[in-house]
């Protein structure tokens, strides 16, 4: 019992290793597919706005708080998700299936986060639950993903002293994301311009 219960770890752990390792090149790979496959229309394009928008402005928000490896974050956007910078890629994620105009790729793009990001986000759980000893009590309070409605409180943090940080902004590269979404909107208007029966 031990034995397989051990063995089953093992292969959850290294399979979390190997979503870590290739999350990257097959974000290249589907983004490959989505532009191939893409119908982009003027109504599309703009109802993605909303949630790419909000997923930058997430993602840049939380990139301004965040001290990697350094330090459990529990303010700002981590009061309210432990993962924003996740939840920030799966509304940007969202948007662009939205642009794209084909149901299809909503799916493809679940299943990759699913597949990917899940085992991703666990991995790094068993990180921060072993660095830091307060992680525990941090998790039982804020939701993994899904937003709570309210900030958590905790008794060793000042709501008020952690504040976002253009510094850490510019440290963590978070304008690459925005700059790659202007990219894709430019390929997505020139498939649909030039390229519209391919």
């Amino acid at each position: 019992m031990g034995s397989a219960a051990g063995t089953a770890t093992q292969g959850k752990t290294r399979y979390q290793k190997i979503a870590r390792r290739i999350r990257v090149p097959l974000g290249f790979v589907v983004a490959a597919i989505f532009l191939v496959f893409a119908r982009p229309t003027w109504l599309t394009l703009a109802c993605s706005l909303v949630p790419v928008l909000l997923g930058l402005w997430l993602r840049g928000y939380a990139a301004g708080y965040v001290k990697k490896n350094a330090e459990l974050t529990r303010t700002g956007p981590y009061a309210y998700t432990r993962n924003p910078l996740y939840l920030g890629s799966v509304l940007i994620a969202a948007g662009f299936a939205v642009a794209a105009g084909r149901w299809w790729l909503v799916v493809l793009l679940v299943a990759m986060f699913l597949a990917i990001y899940i085992p991703t986000i666990l991995s790094e759980e068993t990180f921060l639950r072993s660095a830091f000893p307060g992680f525990d009590a941090y998790a039982a309070k804020v939701p993994r993903l899904l937003p709570r409605f309210t900030p958590a409180r905790f008794p060793d943090v000042d709501p008020s002293g952690g504040r976002f940080q253009s510094t850490q902004y510019k440290h963590h590269r978070e304008y690459n994301a925005a700059m790659g979404a202007a990219a894709i909107y430019a390929a997505l208007l020139l498939r649909m311009l030039f390229f519209p029966h391919l």
